[in-house]
């Protein structure tokens, strides 16, 4: 089982599985959102089932997609297309990330200045 939680315990979760490739979007967007990057997992939602749900909050961040946060400590959680059975996970707030690994990074045109992408996963300038 695949278990994570913000960081006052407000929101906590677990799964099967989820997607070992970790994909790190560089939009302003989420930039904005996280502080730096959104580095992020994937599973169904429906896959997910919430153990604590108590500061569970959603904002619709755009007409497609709404994040997922903690209403108490503020950890930014999730990103869900609205109205489909995905859920993108923070790799940040899983309980083990052992088996997680890079996938590729979305949006790159938009990342900071302030720093390069290393490594050798994809780079591509949309999703």
């Amino acid at each position: 089982m695949v278990t994570g939680q913000c960081e006052c315990g407000a929101v906590k979760f677990e799964t099967a599985t989820v997607r070992p490739e970790v994909t790190f979007c560089h939009c302003s967007q989420c930039r904005r959102l996280s502080g730096h990057l959104w580095a992020s997992t994937h599973v169904p939602f429906s896959a997910v089932t919430f153990t604590n749900d108590a500061g569970l909050a959603w904002y619709a961040s755009s007409g497609w997609a709404e994040r997922g946060f903690c209403n108490t400590c503020g950890s930014t959680l999730f990103y869900r297309l609205t109205g489909k059975d995905d859920l993108g996970i923070a790799a940040g707030c899983l309980d083990d990330d052992a088996g997680l690994k890079p996938g590729k990074h979305i949006f790159v045109a938009d990342k900071g200045n302030y720093y390069e992408i290393a490594g050798d996963a994809p780079q591509l300038d949309t999703h």
